[in-house]
């Protein structure tokens, strides 16, 4: 029997077949109208080269990582399979939900893909578990697969979780939550911009692909701060992104890459960097300004400095920014005790990045810096990235749905209509 493995995130669904590697399709879990356009578009339209979704409206099943909306994720998910041509009656479906999920939400799941779809069987998963078991069959003598316990740090759309999993079942009263995402950092950044630039409120698509090309995360956000302020050449962080004007490229891009990653050269223990030629460098700068009112006039292009490291700044120090959340590194240490001290060292050692954030270049090597003080000196910390971070809960999925034992793990549709959807939940130990 077929298993379709669906990684349904608040951001983006990956689809594919149980025992594949790779998923079938990628696409954003939503809908969207361009402003030239009456109808909504959805799936692999939205990626679609041609497709100017500037301004475009969009509208999400999920909200602060929940489903909200049952119609829409059905609309999204009948496209889906759709294209990929499956066909949901003749095939069982592996799921993954949010953490915490509640039981409405639950019960509005279960009326989908059965009642809706007309699934064989269902078997509801949740990611830390996935990454677990995927980690631990990458590297079967490593530690995560012999001690068959780590620590599960999920940074994806609408929040991030340090979720620690102990043979493959996620430890429940052990996972903290900050209550940020991807989402929260794509709109931080359009404020910062929209402030100093040109209003990009609406621009949810481009300001996206703004984040995942050109931020980072700062090893030393005091020092980068006072680079950021410099003029002219001085100022390794500042670039240029190019919006698009619907009839010569419908996509937004970096006008210079290499400009834009001219910072990758500031070494690590620098406290600024050697100026030379400080005439010439003051002309060029002044022939750039004159060059970027120009510019304005035809509100095409933006730059961006000190943003690009602010943004990934949240996740480290949300109470800077005004919110009343922990950093990354303080949510972790308060994850790993809550559990049994003897699992403290071993969770510590085993700590596995996934989710879409963890992208951002230096991203683990910043919280390795920022947790070192807070654990205790005799631990070992040794934080680990997955090959594919956005791929990462799929491919456990995948897995998963391979093993010999899968079939007998699922609620079958026939359990569904004889026992409801409570009872049939409490399979899962969720």
């Amino acid at each position: 029997m077929t298993v379709v493995v669906l990684d349904n995130g608040g951001g983006l669904i990956k689809a594919g077949i149980g025992g594949e590697r790779e998923p079938l399709t990628v696409i954003p879990n939503c809908l969207a109208r361009p402003v030239s356009s009456k109808k909504f578009l959805t799936g692999d339209q939205l990626l679609s080269p041609t497709e100017d979704l500037t301004s475009a409206t969009v509208r999400r099943p999920f909200d602060r990582g929940y489903l909200i909306n049952p119609d829409l994720q059905s609309t999204i998910w009948a496209h889906l399979f759709s294209t990929l041509r499956l066909t949901p009656s003749h095939s069982s479906l592996l799921l993954t939900e949010p953490l915490f999920n509640l039981p409405s939400i639950q019960r509005h799941t279960d009326e989908l893909v059965f009642e809706e779809f007309n699934f064989k069987a269902l078997y509801v998963a949740d990611a830390p578990g996935l990454v677990h078991l995927y980690e631990a069959s990458r590297r079967p003598y490593g530690l995560v697969s012999k001690s068959q316990c780590s620590l599960v740090v999920d940074c994806g759309f609408s929040f991030v979780h340090a979720a620690p999993v102990f043979q493959n079942f996620c430890v429940n009263y052990g996972v903290k939550r900050m209550d940020l995402g991807g989402k929260a950092l794509s709109n931080y950044l359009k404020e910062l911009i929209s402030y100093r630039s040109i209003n990009v409120m609406d621009e949810s698509f481009l300001m996206d692909h703004v984040k995942e090309k050109l931020c980072f995360v700062s090893l030393d956000v005091q020092r980068d701060l006072m680079i950021a302020r410099k003029r002219g050449n001085d100022n390794i962080f500042k670039c240029t992104y190019v919006l698009p004007d619907g009839v010569t490229y419908t996509k937004g891009f970096v006008k210079d890459p290499a400009e834009a990653d001219r910072y990758r050269t500031l070494s690590d223990g620098a406290t600024g960097l050697h100026t030379e030629k400080m005439e010439t460098d003051q002309q060029e700068h002044e022939e750039k300004l004159e060059n970027k009112n120009k510019i304005d006039l035809t509100k095409n292009e933006f730059s961006l400095t000190n943003e690009r490291f602010l943004v990934p700044e949240m996740i480290f120090r949300p109470a800077d920014l005004g919110m009343n959340q922990a950093g990354l590194a303080e949510c972790i240490v308060r994850a790993v005790n809550s559990c049994h001290p003897h699992l403290q060292p071993v969770l510590y050692e085993s700590i596995i990045l996934t989710g879409g954030s963890t992208l951002f270049p230096r991203f683990a090597e910043r919280l390795e810096r920022e947790l070192r003080p807070l654990v205790p000196d005799n631990y070992r910390v040794k934080i680990s990235t997955q090959e594919d971070p956005i791929l990462g809960v799929w491919r456990g999925g995948s897995l998963l749905a391979s093993s010999p034992d899968f079939e007998t793990m699922c609620v079958t549709k026939a359990e569904y209509e004889e026992l409801g959807s409570f009872r049939c939940r409490k399979r899962f130990f969720h």
